[in-house]
């Protein structure tokens, strides 16, 4: 699903804590995409940093997450978004109608070493590739 003919989709991507999962799915948006796609990233319940172990890991495919702050969901994040990635924010996510929604059932990488997260940057990785395909955007 791209968005209207013309405009660049816009995608937000959702997790309770916005510290781990959300953050590697808007890096790696950001990283394959450049500027054909405007992302988002938010939390029901933000945390005050992005998780060290999370940064580490994304250091080591070139992204940078250090600058990063967890950023609080609202309404308006939905609404200005053509397509909504949640990961485990169950009820706290707002539902638009119109809006396309994805859910990414994956591991939260909370209290986890890199060890135990490298395998959660990569499934991520696919399924943003995947999700690239769809919108038509080609990638490296």
């Amino acid at each position: 699903m791209a968005a209207s003919a013309g405009a660049i989709p816009e995608v937000l991507f959702v997790c309770v804590h916005n510290a781990g999962r959300s953050q590697m799915a808007a890096a790696f948006l950001r990283h394959l995409a450049g500027d054909r796609v405007v992302v988002r990233s938010a939390g029901s319940m933000p945390a005050d940093r992005v998780n060290p172990a999370v940064v580490e890991v994304m250091a080591e495919r070139g992204i940078e997450l250090g600058d990063v702050t967890p950023t609080k969901l609202s309404a308006s994040h939905v609404a200005a978004s053509d397509v909504v990635v949640t990961m485990g924010c169950g009820d706290a996510c707002p539902a638009m109608p119109g809006k396309r929604y994805l859910d990414w059932e994956l591991a939260d990488p909370a209290g986890s070493g890199t060890a135990e997260i490298r395998p959660v940057r990569d499934e991520i990785e696919h399924l943003i590739r995947n999700l690239l395909a769809e919108l038509d955007i080609a990638v490296p």
